[in-house]
């Protein structure tokens, strides 16, 4: 289905005037993150991720669903484009785990110039994503609605971290190098079906609320605003991603019925022993 900016903002609730300015840019990334929730169901049933825009639009806006970072933030993206940003594509390696190499480009992100500065601008980071834009700026702390932020330079990368009580945790780190679409498909069929990667082998589903709270489900795990839940089994978690994190199960193109959802989840409760069946 083409892409339709209209339906867009009606999904993520934005009523009003817009222009290519930084109010508008600040509006429409916490109603995002607040209206279409990160999730990787596709992933775990493997479906193929389409990453065409208007492959991106039929599944989370008229399908009702969510996505990962190269849907949410190419729905961005398009959305940005048609109002009138200037925007660039992006990626970065994800080190939230620390880990011991230097690992892919496996995130997408993207650069919106506004006069002489320049905002970065990220929907797709699932619990940690940025709910506001931020200044493309170093070693400032930056206030978003869900935490506070800061880029400093690594190397010759910039480095995406947030607070967490007295500590900085690093997100991810990046350079200004032109991304492509092709750039994209590759990193996605990587992401999607390389058998060690996480979102194979675990559920992952975040939605944020506009007060500052955040509500995730890690497999059976559920946290609404800081109360955790187990739930009990998969028809509570099916019920949950509806309930919980707004997501829409019953489209005919987009759908996922709960036969369907129990057997993929069937299978991340026999690969993850810590999860209570």
């Amino acid at each position: 289905m083409p892409f339709n900016l209209d339906a867009y903002l009606a999904r993520i609730q934005f009523s009003g005037g817009y222009a290519p300015d930084l109010k508008t840019l600040q509006q429409i990334h916490l109603r995002h993150t607040c209206a279409i929730p990160f999730e990787n169901l596709d992933v775990l049933l493997e479906r193929k991720i389409q990453l065409d825009d208007d492959s991106v639009f039929a599944k989370l806006v008229t399908g009702g669903r969510g996505g990962y970072c190269y849907e949410q933030n190419a729905l961005l993206r398009r959305a940005l484009v048609d109002i009138g940003f200037q925007v660039e594509d992006l990626g970065a390696r994800v080190v939230i785990m620390r880990p011991p190499e230097m690992p892919p480009r496996t995130h997408r992100l993207q650069l919106v110039t506004l006069g002489d500065e320049r905002w970065l601008a990220d929907v797709g980071f699932g619990g940690k994503t940025l709910t506001s834009p931020i200044k493309l700026e170093r070693n400032s702390e930056q206030t978003t609605p869900h935490g506070v932020y800061q880029l400093s330079l690594i190397d010759e990368d910039y480095l995406l971290s947030v607070r967490e009580g007295s500590e900085w945790l690093p997100l991810y780190r990046f350079d200004l190098q032109t991304q492509y679409f092709a750039d994209y498909e590759v990193a996605n069929h990587y992401v999607a079906t390389w058998p060690a990667s996480h979102f194979r082998h675990n559920l992952t589903v975040c939605l944020k609320v506009a007060a500052g709270q955040t509500i995730t489900l890690s497999n059976n795990q559920l946290n609404v605003a800081g109360q955790k839940q187990a739930l009990p089994d998969a028809v509570a978690v099916y019920q949950a991603l509806q309930a919980q994190l707004g997501l829409r199960l019953d489209d005919k193109q987009q759908g996922i019925g709960l036969d369907t959802f129990t057997a993929a989840f069937n299978v991340v409760i026999q690969q993850d022993k810590s999860i209570t069946p």
